[in-house]
């Protein structure tokens, strides 16, 4: 049996780079989604692929508009396609997965960056996301 941890963020990585891919076409990219769900992972792990790729496509506007209130002096436009992935991404699944623990969401959304943009993401990316944690858990 796979690990757990190690299949889901594989699976996060995964949907990371499509919805990465998704920011220069404003597109869903089908070929591109069949070669990530392709991987020999669990079948729950392709299922939670498909559905954060699709979910930030379907929601983009209202978490691109999330990021903006809070990235302070920052036009949504000129934040790092990198790090406006991985918000997305972690945005997406604070507010409609309540089966991952947001702290999850930021702490991964942070490997990400840390893995893929500029030594300065990880601190952005974890500010901005304390802010909207802070903005949801006052909503529950």
């Amino acid at each position: 049996m796979p690990n757990k941890v190690k299949s889901r963020r594989q699976s996060r990585e995964s949907a990371y780079k499509l919805i990465y891919e998704y920011l220069f076409s404003r597109k869903l990219n089908e070929r591109t989604e069949s070669i990530f769900t392709a991987e020999e992972l669990p079948y729950q792990e392709i299922d939670y692929i498909r559905n954060v790729y699709h979910g930030v496509a379907e929601h983009f506007e209202e978490l691109k508009a999330i990021i903006g209130k809070y990235a302070v002096g920052f036009k949504t436009e000129r934040v790092f396609k990198a790090d406006m992935a991985a918000l997305l991404l972690a945005i997406y699944e604070m507010k409609y997965m309540p089966d991952i623990p947001m702290s999850v969401s930021i702490s991964e959304a942070v490997e990400l960056v840390k893995t893929f943009s500029t030594e300065k993401s990880p601190a952005f990316v974890n500010g901005l996301l304390a802010s909207v944690y802070k903005e949801l858990s006052q909503k529950q």
